[in-house]
């Protein structure tokens, strides 16, 4: 007998106002009735039961006010810290977003002003240099270096690259697209960097709950060093797949940033979305973190069968991956141009990915593929990829 998951259940997700799904042929050219979406990163599965029960007891009740009384909201969040990542956050410290999207641009809008840099280590998330630009800010690139077929920090380079007006610093830890979980010793340069060069540090740390066997995450608030000058960004919209809750945490421990940033949440009327705030209640919970355990374990082996399919066509080389879901994939080994190796995988494969360019400096030759969704989606992609790529040599 066969045992099953219940991440293998495909879940059709076409005409139910899905981006990732229904976008896909407008905006990639990839057919709807067969084509595969593996670029916007949520995942293919349902959450937990802990959730999808939060927002049926919701619609039984058939009232949707206001939200008060945020106690157990912020106690969850401060249970999930502390037995999960070993952090001590206080209820005051908590300011919820409308997504960490919103967050980074709640941080520009708090602590830079037009026309200051903003540093990004890339290729890094998109969202990023998008906002930063549609903010009247300049981003500075800071390209990471590879080193063994993984991403490392380059911080001699990167401080011979500052011209003085750069205040801010985005760090994307787990690192989105590469995968890789900061060292330690890393972390610690991040903010040695930080303070030499005066920069606010904002750490975005979505992807904390997604690591692999053999990898720790570390929070940058464990460095108390850079407790004055640090933003952290967390939410459960990743790790639960409820993305379109909208909802995400600014978590503060210094003061005087904290009462600058509640004075633009105030002066901007930003308030919570209540279906967020209860299915993120919900998730951080003993129940949630079963669910999230099974769920690290099934995304390990869809990025094992993935990796080793991928690295067996020529041409073709997948990062090792040590949290996200997302597989980085070059394609310089096939020596084909972009335009190219992108045609092939969307016109033969029917694979719609992201663009490698998006991410920044050093993404040129990559596409991003989102592993969460069924392992039989998986492995008919990687399939679809060997075919579309066999003629490489």
């Amino acid at each position: 007998m066969t045992n099953t998951s219940p991440f293998d259940e495909i879940i059709p997700r076409f005409g139910t106002h899905c981006a990732k799904w229904d976008m896909m042929e407008p905006i990639y050219g990839v057919p709807a009735e067969d084509g595969i979406a593996m670029w916007v990163a949520d995942m293919d599965f349902r959450p937990p039961n802990c959730v999808q029960d939060a927002v049926k007891n919701m619609s039984a009740h058939g009232i949707f006010g206001y939200f008060g009384d945020e106690t157990a909201y912020k106690d969850a969040i401060r249970w999930w810290m502390k037995n999960r990542h070993g952090w001590d956050v206080e209820a005051d410290w908590i300011f919820t977003t409308h997504g960490l999207v919103n967050g980074t641009g709640m941080c520009l809008d708090a602590f830079t002003k037009q026309g200051d840099g903003i540093v990004l280590l890339t290729p890094v998330y998109h969202a990023f240099a998008r906002t930063i630009k549609a903010a009247d800010r300049e981003v500075v690139e800071c390209q990471l270096a590879l080193e063994d077929g993984k991403y490392v920090m380059d911080f001699k380079t990167w401080d011979t690259q500052m011209k003085g007006h750069e205040t801010m610093l985005i760090l994307c830890s787990p690192h989105n697209p590469g995968g890789r979980v900061w060292t330690t010793d890393e972390l610690q340069g991040v903010a040695d960097f930080c303070k030499r060069h005066d920069l606010i540090l904002v750490s975005d740390e979505i992807h904390h709950d997604l690591v692999f066997s053999g990898a720790k995450h570390t929070p940058m608030a464990a460095f108390k060093d850079i407790t004055d000058r640090l933003v952290m960004m967390t939410a459960t919209t990743k790790t639960f797949n409820i993305a379109g809750t909208h909802s995400g945490n600014v978590i503060i421990e210094d003061a005087a940033l904290r009462k600058r940033f509640a004075k633009r949440m105030m002066g901007l009327g930003i308030s919570p979305n209540s279906f967020g705030l209860a299915m993120a209640t919900a998730a951080y919970s003993p129940e949630g973190a079963a669910w999230v355990d099974d769920l690290v374990t099934y995304l390990a082996e869809n990025h094992r069968l993935f990796d080793a399919a991928i690295n067996a066509i020529p041409g073709l080389k997948s990062m090792p991956l040590e949290a996200t879901y997302l597989a980085w994939v070059d394609f310089a080994g096939t020596g084909m141009s972009r335009d190219e190796f992108t045609k092939r995988v969307q016109d033969i494969a029917k694979i719609a990915p992201n663009h490698g360019p998006t991410f920044g400096t050093g993404g040129d030759t990559y596409l991003r593929f989102n592993l969460a969704t069924p392992r039989n989606v998986v492995i008919e992609a990687t399939e679809r990829l060997a075919q579309a790529f066999g003629d490489s040599q």
